[in-house]
């Protein structure tokens, strides 16, 4: 389970990267479950306006995407209270890609079609190789930032707002780096790191057509180095 990501810190790699804004608040470059974080997603009423009002955009053209602010760890509709969505958050930090469409926790959302981008220098696995967890920061080869898939939700009840995202994760027991890490005799998963170019359609692309983006990243493209303790 990823757990521990390092959020994006650079406000310069917001737009390069993902075509947004920099983010207008500070947030914490470690991020643990229930820290606020930042994802990326389209901007409300991209995908239509009323009949009445003009179009703001090109035909055609990709709707326009923006920065929210959310908890890490997802809070489904059902949960009855915000002391019930402390305590389930923690445990939702990620949705198997396998049962996203199925499980009471995170269909309702992925059928809304309400997918993320959550931007990340790097995330942090354990390595118990040697039978003790060394912490490894894995990041992109090249340094530049990756960009997760994710889905998010809004929670709100009695006067409490919660917005929310998870990290979608696929099977890692074959992958030629990620099989490396995680404790031995558990199914091994990783993160869907998303190609650059496909931002966009994963962002808009239909329910039905969204699982096909759910496939490990090249290990060729990623880099693990241990954590040096301070």
């Amino acid at each position: 389970m990823t757990a521990h990501f390092e959020s994006v810190q650079n406000a310069a790699m917001y737009p390069d990267a993902f075509d947004v804004a920099a983010p207008e608040i500070a947030f914490e470059r470690d991020l643990w479950p229930r820290k606020l974080g930042v994802f990326v997603r389209n901007a409300p009423n991209a995908e239509g306006a009323a009949p009445d009002s003009e179009p703001s955009a090109e035909p055609g053209a990709s709707p326009a995407r923006e920065i929210a602010v959310g908890q890490f760890g997802f809070v489904p509709q059902w949960v009855k209270s915000a002391s019930d969505a402390k305590l389930r958050s923690t445990k939702m930090v990620n949705a198997r890609s396998e049962t996203v469409t199925t499980s009471n926790n995170f269909r309702d959302a992925w059928l809304a079609g309400q997918r993320c981008i959550v931007p990340m220098m790097a995330f942090f696995e354990d390595d118990w190789r040697s039978g003790k967890a060394v912490p490894t920061r894995i990041t992109r080869v090249d340094g530049k930032p990756m960009g997760v898939a994710g889905i998010w939700e809004r929670w709100a009840k009695d006067g409490t707002e919660i917005i929310s995202f998870t990290l979608l994760t696929v099977n890692a027991n074959s992958h030629a780096l990620l099989h490396r890490y995680q404790q031995n005799g558990n199914e091994k998963r990783m993160p869907v790191i998303l190609a650059e170019g496909a931002y966009d359609a994963w962002l808009n692309t239909k329910p039905e057509k969204a699982r096909e983006f759910m496939r490990a990243y090249s290990a060729s493209l990623l880099t693990a180095n241990p954590v040096e303790k301070k």
